[in-house]
């Protein structure tokens, strides 16, 4: 089951479980629309992989397996894939 983290990874931004601006790797790494698009350049630095945009739970199934609180910030690995092109 998808984590749900709860911001990107990125900038910090908050992506609450019903956002359709999250988007994920095969790894469950969270990132909004704009990071992806602008400093990521739509691929995952660390795994080379795509993104997709992440699943909205239904808020029947949320209120049964929250989502994560745990928050994943990482801005300094927002540039690699940028610097390496």
């Amino acid at each position: 089951m998808l984590e749900l983290r709860p911001n990107c990874e990125c900038c910090g931004r908050d992506l609450p479980p019903a956002s359709v601006e999250a988007m994920i790797c095969t790894f469950e790494c969270t990132f909004c629309a704009d990071c992806v698009a602008g400093p990521l350049g739509g691929v995952r630095p660390n795994c080379g992989g795509e993104f997709v945009r992440r699943p909205v739970r239904p808020a029947a199934a949320l209120a049964r397996h929250p989502a994560s609180t745990v928050r994943v910030f990482n801005p300094a690995g927002c540039g690699q894939a940028e610097a390496a092109r």
